[in-house]
């Protein structure tokens, strides 16, 4: 409804409100907020105030700065040089300008409008040749804003009885500065067997998350038919949907800022990454070489072979509470024994090594290989232990390093105090 109909509309109940009993005058204020949409305290000030005044128009009229023929020699310069972004365009200008200058025989008063113009008026100006070559500019590559819509999106619940089917995520070593390069670590767990398989990789790297994808692929157990994603770069790019398209592995992506969706991997990124390396700053090459290595052997068959989960099968709602059923624990390798689409000489390989693997000497290596890549580890840009300790808190001696560090650095980006619950020792004077 247009400002000019709200106020024809007010002049005509104007007289008959201020005129009729106080029912009715509640039944016109009801029907003006509904049909203005204005609020009732303002609509009783424009129907109890003085007499409503025909509003004025206002029409802002400029003569063009910018003619035809400016526009034309700028559009022709933006696509000689390759339709750049406008602040690139505006800085271009004076090295191009005397090139323009013999070619269209420029007049200096042409010049001068030339290099006055600012970005955001290019922009405005270029609008509708932008439109035009569109279709030109980028062939058949599509931009990356137009990707997402030839990856569907996931929003239903997992409901597969065969593996294949995983989600992906990547989990940052940055400690507490984001600048420069630093290591994440690409995980993805099988949704119907919980098998985890994960990777260290330096920076967010296209090329370096899709080898690490093809290494993890060719290490599952069984074929790789299904991933799942959130809508980073890392994963939202050509090269992952073309490796997906080729290999024919249905890639879906979940819902912008809705971690939910991806409730699998999440799980994973705690209890498989984060648990065990902590918050610190990964960003060399000795530490990636050692997190790979423990991902690639002690790590993986560890937490595969010897490391039983739960699974949930439904929920019940009891009166006011929801409980939760649960399958029986079982490890990833013992579902992945029960299907019949695993590959049989990978499994046969893993029950040699289930037989002859002790799970003890496989943990101590583990905590061996995790102290020196936390010795490896830029402490300059990690969570600093803070200055500031409570009087009476104290250090559990049993919490590794990692541990202690994970500790101080919740505390430092939560801004709580975390105490550690230490077992009571009698006092030898006492």
């Amino acid at each position: 409804m247009s400002l000019t109909s709200k106020w024809e509309y007010l002049k005509a109940i104007y007289t008959r409100y201020r005129q009729a009993p106080k029912a009715i005058r509640q039944q016109i204020l009801d029907e003006f907020c509904s049909i203005c949409g204005y609020h009732r305290k303002y609509a009783i000030r424009l129907l109890g105030g003085p007499p409503p005044e025909k509003p004025k128009e206002r029409r802002r009229t400029r003569d063009v700065t910018y003619g035809p023929h400016v526009i034309a020699i700028l559009s022709a310069i933006w696509e000689a040089a390759g339709y750049p972004w406008s602040v690139r365009l505006k800085a271009l200008l004076p090295l191009w300008l005397p090139w323009a200058t013999k070619r269209f025989h420029l007049p200096p008063k042409l010049q001068q409008q030339l290099l006055k113009m600012s970005p955001r008026t290019m922009d405005y100006r270029l609008q509708a040749k932008k439109r035009l070559l569109k279709k030109k500019i980028y062939g058949r590559t599509k931009p990356g804003t137009l990707l997402k819509h030839h990856i569907s999106i996931k929003t239903d619940h997992w409901d597969v009885t065969t593996p294949g089917f995983t989600e992906a995520d990547l989990v940052s070593h940055s400690g507490n500065s984001a600048e420069g390069e630093f290591i994440h670590s690409l995980n993805q767990t099988d949704i119907h067997t919980t098998w985890v398989e994960t990777r260290a990789v330096m920076g967010k790297g296209q090329a370096g998350v899709l080898h690490a994808m093809e290494e993890m692929r060719q290490a599952l157990p069984f074929e790789l038919l299904g991933m799942d994603s959130d809508n980073g770069s890392e994963f939202i790019n050509y090269h992952l949907k073309a490796y997906c398209d080729q290999r024919k592995i249905h890639f879906t992506r979940s819902r912008p800022y809705k971690k939910d969706d991806n409730a699998h991997i999440e799980q994973k990124n705690w209890t498989h990454v984060r648990k065990l390396l902590g918050y610190v700053r990964y960003d060399s090459q000795e530490a990636l070489s050692a997190m790979n290595d423990l991902y690639r052997n002690e790590l993986r068959l560890y937490q595969n072979l010897y490391q039983p989960s739960v699974k949930l099968v439904r929920k019940v709602r009891v009166g006011s509470k929801l409980k939760r059923v649960y399958d029986t624990p079982q490890t990833p390798f013992q579902r992945v024994c029960a299907c019949p689409q695993a590959d049989p000489d990978k499994i046969a390989q893993f029950k040699t090594l289930l037989e002859s693997l002790d799970p003890f000497s496989l943990s101590q290596t583990i905590d061996q290989k995790l102290d020196r890549i936390y010795r490896v580890a830029n402490h300059r840009r990690s969570p600093k232990p803070s200055s500031t300790q409570p009087k009476n808190q104290k250090t559990n001696p049993s919490l590794s390093r990692i541990e202690k560090e994970t500790l101080q650095a919740l505390s430092e980006t939560f801004g709580i105090a975390v105490y550690v619950k230490t077992p009571k020792t009698k006092h030898p004077n006492s």
